[in-house]
């Protein structure tokens, strides 16, 4: 029984190795580790054949204290410098976009615009180096002279009376007292909503209106039936306007 269960374990101890993957002859391959390794190896031969790259050079000059008038004037030129790469290339990019006319940038670096003085008829009068090259004292008082000879004087007149132009029509209505619709004068009721309508239509304002009505023997008479109603006023007019003006 003991020589059965031996047979049997040394059968499966066998199955397993077999089972078990082989191990690489070479020590390079590992976990973690692949074929690249070679590839490294080359690129970096290749790289030393060439020489070996120069250490950049190290200024013995110390270099300036954080916050200190040189680091912030180091800090601005390297400033400036990049915007200087930033703003050609803008420009350039503008300029292959629009006409060819590079667009102007706003920059410290920028050179001061030329002065142009081309300006011909503006006065320079408060300018008193200007002037005194231009003309003299003398030649200001003769001017003066020469201007005052020109002038006018024009003596106050009266002004002209107001000539008469039909009935007084605030005058009328200071004159009376009674209200809208209050009948004085008696009227023809013939036609009289027509007569009324076309008469009175014929003015753009009531004032028009009662200025005929009183040039045409109003308030006693209305031959052209503008005061249907007696009151002594024509097309609505109301005379109420006045007197309170007046009071």
């Amino acid at each position: 029984m003991m020589t059965v269960r031996f047979v049997l374990g040394a059968c499966a101890i066998g199955v397993l190795a077999a089972c078990q993957p082989s191990v690489p002859e070479d020590s390079r391959f590992g976990v973690g580790f692949d074929n690249t390794f070679d590839a490294q190896r080359a690129n970096r031969d290749a790289t030393l054949a060439t020489g070996v790259p120069a250490a950049p050079g190290v200024s013995a000059q110390p270099l300036p204290a954080p916050g200190s008038a040189e680091a912030t004037a180091a800090e601005t030129r390297a400033i400036l410098a990049q915007t200087s790469e930033q703003d050609s290339a803008a420009r350039a990019a503008a300029a292959a976009a629009n006409s060819g006319v590079a667009p102007v940038i706003a920059s410290p670096t920028n050179p001061a615009p030329a002065v142009i003085n081309n300006a011909t008829g503006i006065s320079r009068e408060n300018n008193f180096d200007a002037v005194s090259g231009e003309r003299s004292i003398e030649v200001d008082a003769a001017r003066l002279a020469a201007n005052r000879a020109q002038y006018q004087v024009i003596q106050p007149q009266a002004l002209p009376e107001r000539t008469s132009t039909g009935p007084n029509i605030v005058a009328y209505a200071l004159s009376t007292n009674h209200p809208v619709g209050t009948t004085l004068y008696k009227r023809f009721q013939f036609n009289a909503a027509g007569k009324y309508n076309r008469n009175c239509g014929q003015y753009r304002h009531q004032d028009q209106a009662q200025i005929a009505f009183l040039s045409s023997g109003g308030p006693e008479k209305d031959p052209k039936g503008m005061d249907p109603d007696g009151d002594g006023y024509a097309c609505t007019w109301d005379p109420s306007i006045y007197r309170n003006t007046n009071g």
